[in-house]
């Protein structure tokens, strides 16, 4: 009977210093688990000083994302970010269908948004979007043979068209439309074309014309097409990457009745269609970030970080004495846990990034690898938790045991972390977010929990 008392008060002792282990703030806790003669403790280390800069990635692919980008949003905190979609065409049939007492009628552009509907930025005013003729080919870049593999960013696999590219176009526009984004109930926006620029592709087919007779053959007379907005607009819309141009033209029926057909033109292949990425961050705290300056410490921003999809701003983290702690002798980890505390929630206007990951990077700031799930191959991702009317910030939290166990290891000399927004809406979207601040720095927290070994 004592036994069994003895047990369940060393078992109540037990629990009660593990939870003490887990709520207390204390930066450098040991609890023990028995009496004074135990050579075992829980600690609670939540003190690291951790090292963080907004740091503006290079090569960054936004070719097959899936969703044309096109629009223009602008925020004080971040400035404004714009983007224009490029894309190749085809003709969706080689073959002159077109029946022979036919005539020309029009040519229209019609867009539809993206499955997801996505979108950033005010859509309660008026959008304006502009078709261009491409006047470039439209061409992959390869990197990975262009300079040293140790400067190529993992996100690089090949050939690939990224974020900063241009291709020369006519300045004067196709055509334009200006037109409401109602998100949830838009169908389509139709963009009625040049008379002139339809009519010419409507004679080259009726006369079964070399540049009509292959693909190859049509993207040299019309080597691609770009979407432009307007300068005045608010938001950033997200459109379905397939999409049709309608070569217009109408015919009497054997019937006598008036028909109408049209000659339709796609896009082409999804590796040609990219979104160009602009960003103004003149009168903002990242004002001087750009392709030569690419790192703003913290302390020279007010404490704040900002992460922004789309012009591939992440937050670089360093944490000094991670690896030397690593090498401390008698004792096992538990727990890792790094805590991110953002501004923002994810809805209205301007939602936050749904998820955030974080890569490795060499020493020259170039990602080479990502931090995964424990025991898994797949990258981490940290979901957003929101925060709440009390002030209580929202939050990422990723398990960094695995990439804690391994810092010693070789290959992580000189790295250090780069907190971005998760793949694919790295390239894909523009969401951005601000790390939230305490004391003037950034509410970034490694949580460690280790058994010492006495």
């Amino acid at each position: 009977m004592r036994q069994l008392l003895r047990f369940r008060y060393l078992f109540f002792l037990s629990l009660l210093a593990t939870t003490v282990s887990f709520i207390s703030c204390d930066k450098d806790m040991s609890v023990s688990l028995d009496d004074s003669n135990d050579n075992l403790g829980v600690v609670v280390l939540d003190s690291m000083t951790i090292n963080t800069s907004t740091y503006q990635l290079m090569h960054l692919p936004s070719a097959s994302t899936g969703s044309m980008l096109v629009g223009k949003s602008t925020q004080p905190e971040s400035g404004s970010i714009t983007s224009s979609s490029y894309f190749r065409v085809q003709l969706q049939t080689l073959i002159n269908d077109i029946p022979s007492n036919a005539v020309f009628d029009s040519v229209n552009l019609v867009l539809r948004p993206s499955i997801n509907k996505y979108f950033y930025g005010d859509t309660t005013k008026a959008q304006t979007i502009a078709v261009h003729r491409v006047m470039e080919t439209i061409a992959l870049k390869d990197i990975t043979n262009s300079i040293d593999q140790y400067n190529t960013p993992i996100y690089v696999t090949g050939p690939t068209i990224f974020n900063d590219q241009k291709f020369d176009f006519d300045a004067t526009a196709l055509g334009e439309k200006t037109f409401f984004p109602r998100i949830n109930s838009l169908d389509s926006i139709n963009i009625r074309l040049d008379q002139a620029f339809g009519q010419e592709i409507y004679d080259m087919v009726k006369a079964n014309d070399y540049n009509v007779t292959s693909n190859e053959s049509f993207q040299q007379y019309l080597k691609g097409l770009v979407l432009v907005p307007g300068n005045q607009n608010t938001a950033i819309l997200g459109l379905n990457d397939t999409l049709q141009m309608n070569i217009n033209y109408s015919y009497m029926g054997s019937d006598g009745f008036i028909k109408k057909g049209a000659k339709v033109i796609t896009s082409s292949h999804k590796a040609f269609q990219y979104n160009n990425i602009e960003y103004d961050r003149t009168g903002t705290a990242y004002a001087s970030i750009n392709s030569i300056d690419r790192e703003l410490k913290s302390s020279a921003s007010n404490g704040e970080v900002l992460l922004h999809a789309g012009s591939g701003l992440v937050a670089k983290i360093n944490i000094p004495s991670l690896n030397d702690f690593m090498h401390e002798e008698d004792l096992a980890i538990n727990k890792v846990e790094l805590i991110v505390e953002t501004k923002g929630n994810n809805f209205g206007h301007y939602p936050v990034p749904n998820a955030l990951m974080l890569l490795i990077a060499n020493s020259n700031g170039v990602p080479i690898s990502y931090v995964r799930t424990p025991f898994s191959t797949t990258v981490q991702q940290a979901t957003f938790i929101p925060g709440n009317d009390s002030g209580v910030n929202g939050r990422y939290i990723f398990n960094l045991i695995d990439y804690t166990k391994n810092i010693n290891q070789s290959d992580y000399r000189g790295t250090s972390l780069l907190l971005s927004v998760a793949s694919p809406a790295l390239f894909g979207t523009v969401n951005n977010t601000i790390i939230a601040t305490e004391n003037g720095k950034p509410k970034i927290k490694l949580n460690i929990v280790y058994t010492k070994f006495k």
